[in-house]
């Protein structure tokens, strides 16, 4: 197929998944999340279920044209009120799983870009380490209001990095192709991100986002975990987030970080994704090349 009949074809088929829901959608428009929003709940689901990776269904044996259960429960939730320009996707295995398998938060951006707050694929057959828990129940907020330190080595050891309360499902790139889908049927352009945790920022890297801010202090967190850097003599197993060797591993890092090994709190950089880039460009916003194309975090 030529390229001009593959873009044809893409086009015709985001055309009929925009007249199955209603848009109509003229030519440079676009929609924001806050203009969803305002539709009937059944229609919101319809969009909002375009983020899900077709995979993750398949997996899980959901249905993806109701997102049921057989029995009738409800798996897939929208947190999308009227007036309001965020939305909260919640989809589970089972209704009364404790924990989402997919679990997204977005929000519009002033520019009218789509700015995605925090995403959490999580494995349900997978153990569960209470990081996001202190000692007393109390909500740890990504550890910057507590820490649950039993936990976080317990998870850390299992092969986790910060922030996972279970192993993830590998599907990132599946996302990624979805939130694709999903703003080029609705005429966005853009998707921005404030990674929570070093690997976090690797990770986008490794899948061609690109900086807005925060690329100069990745570059120097990664001269300082050389050998001879700063950060490379703080590893110097004062604490089991410490250990030598971290360097050597994004997890590794990024629990190191996480520890507070900086000069300063770990300050999310922002990113963002161009959906109209020419797919086979080369991307060129690695901070630590060597970690990222020889390291089992990635491709995640």
């Amino acid at each position: 197929m030529s390229k001009f009949s593959h873009s044809s074809a893409k086009r015709q088929e985001n055309n009929t998944a925009r007249e199955e829901v209603g848009l109509d959608l003229r030519e440079g428009e676009s929609y924001t999340l806050a203009k969803i929003n305002r539709l009937p709940l059944e229609v919101k689901r319809k969009i909002y279920a375009w983020l899900i990776p077709p995979k993750m269904l398949t997996k899980f044996q959901i249905a993806p044209e109701s997102l049921f259960t057989q029995e009738g429960e409800m798996l897939f939730r929208c947190h999308c009120q009227p007036r309001t320009s965020t939305v909260r996707i919640e989809l589970r295995h089972q209704a009364d799983f404790p924990d989402p398998i997919f679990l997204l938060e977005m929000t519009d951006t002033s520019f009218g870009d789509l700015e995605i707050l925090f995403l959490n694929i999580n494995n349900p057959f997978s153990p569960r380490f209470d990081i996001d828990r202190d000692a007393e129940g109390h909500d740890t907020v990504f550890a910057t209001v507590s820490r649950n330190i039993p936990e976080e080595i317990r998870a850390m050891r299992a092969g986790l990095a910060p922030g996972q309360t279970r192993r993830g499902l590998r599907m990132f790139r599946n996302f990624r192709m979805q939130a694709s889908l999903f703003c080029q049927r609705l005429g966005m352009k853009q998707v921005k991100v404030e990674p929570l945790a070093y690997h976090n920022a690797i990770m986008h890297e490794f899948y061609g986002f690109r900086y807005i801010t925060g690329r100069d202090v990745m570059e120097k967190i990664d001269r300082e975990f050389r050998p001879g850097g700063i950060l490379f003599q703080r590893l110097d197993g004062s604490s089991p987030f410490r250990q030598p060797g971290f360097e050597r591993s994004i997890c590794g890092r990024s629990w190191a970080i996480h520890d507070g090994i900086l000069d300063e709190p770990w300050k999310n950089p922002r990113m963002y994704y161009t959906f109209d880039e020419p797919t086979g460009r080369v991307y060129d916003e690695f901070t630590c090349r060597e970690l990222s194309l020889h390291n089992p975090l990635l491709p995640y």
